[in-house]
């Protein structure tokens, strides 16, 4: 291969590799939004504490902001390698 060649291999392998670790990001959030959905229904079947319910309500808040920012850089490194094709 030419270097050019594997310059353009290299920058596939970075975008790749950006996306996957995107993905894998945007994963968590939604890991923990399935974990605490669960538990308020488990507090809420078990009549526990509503408290416990409202802070599990309020990690699956913070997940989904967080997961939303991780699809947004996704959107941002698509339109960035699609704008540079």
């Amino acid at each position: 291969m030419n270097n050019h060649q594997n310059n353009y291999q290299s920058k596939r392998q970075s975008e790749q590799s950006e996306f996957d670790q995107l993905i894998h990001d945007a994963r968590g959030p939604l890991n923990i939004i399935s974990m605490q959905a669960e538990m308020i229904k488990l507090l809420l079947e078990k009549d526990m504490p509503i408290e416990n319910a409202i802070d599990a309500a309020n990690k699956i808040i913070i997940s989904c902001q967080t997961c939303s920012q991780t699809l947004e850089q996704l959107s941002t490194v698509a339109k960035n390698q699609a704008n540079s094709s």
